[in-house]
């Protein structure tokens, strides 16, 4: 599960800015989904990020345990919910990969 294999033909539509602990979206770090026809891909500069993937959105325990260290990066697929813990070093961002123009549409879904 940590390196899904995003098809050839996809490219990336949208990429964050770089996160720390000071400036990470709080969504991150609770329930959140991909987008339909999304992939994340989320990249590690420094420290490291836990990636905890879930067989649903009311799922409590995880299926998918994940730790990105630096210059790792792991990917998640579309309408996976999943949510993230980081180190107090850590620096990544997100690349979100698809075939078709998402131009002004969400990449992903908080849990409601």
């Amino acid at each position: 599960m940590s390196h899904l294999r995003i098809p050839k033909d996809w490219t990336v539509q949208r990429s964050t800015p770089f996160f720390t602990k000071g400036n990470v979206p709080p969504a991150l770090l609770t329930h959140h989904n991909t987008a339909e026809g999304v992939f994340g891909q989320l990249c590690v500069m420094e420290g490291q990020v836990t990636y905890y993937g879930f067989a649903d959105e009311h799922a409590t325990e995880a299926e998918v345990v994940v730790v990105i260290n630096a210059g790792q990066f792991a990917t998640s697929p579309p309408q996976y919910w999943h949510r993230i813990e980081m180190s107090d070093d850590a620096q990544f961002n997100i690349n979100f990969w698809s075939n078709k123009d998402k131009s002004g549409q969400a990449m992903f879904h908080a849990k409601k």
